[in-house]
């Protein structure tokens, strides 16, 4: 009978044992589901703020682009109109000189518009200020500098 007994307050306390457990496990799920509820809420907010900013933003967005499209359709500065006029007469005028160079069947129309000798003067005068190139030019700075007095 003591056997009895025995397995008896045995499965007892292990009933004790598994009830405590039992309350201390709902007790942290009920914290836990507190945790979640006020991070829900948290997360809720959050989202609502940037839900508000993200419009914000669209807002501003769709105003700059407004603008944009308004500056860019707004008739230019005449000065710019005037030139943008000139640059195109000034192109269809020319085309046609370019025309057999661009479709590889004639060699290239440089200096059209001009007499030959005026586009030699202006190959040299354009490198008229510069120093000669090659082995001579240290001779040619040295002359240089020595009849400048420099």
């Amino acid at each position: 009978m003591t056997s009895y007994l025995s397995q008896e307050v045995e499965l007892s306390r292990r009933h004790d044992d598994i009830l405590s457990q039992r309350t201390a496990l709902i007790q942290q799920m009920g914290s836990h589901l507190e945790n979640l509820k006020a991070e829900l809420k948290v997360n809720k907010e959050s989202s609502c703020a940037s839900r508000i900013r993200n419009q914000t933003l669209l807002k501003d967005i769709e105003t700059a682009e407004k603008s944009l499209h308004e500056k860019a359709h707004a008739q230019p500065h005449p000065d710019v109109a005037t030139l943008e006029t000139s640059y195109w007469a000034s192109l269809q005028e020319i085309i046609p000189k370019w025309e057999p160079f661009l479709l590889g069947r004639a060699k290239s129309p440089v200096g059209v518009g001009k007499p030959k000798h005026e586009a030699a003067n202006e190959r040299n005068t354009r490198h008229k200020d510069l120093p000669p190139s090659g082995v001579n030019s240290k001779i040619m700075l040295a002359k240089t500098k020595s009849r400048t007095g420099k």
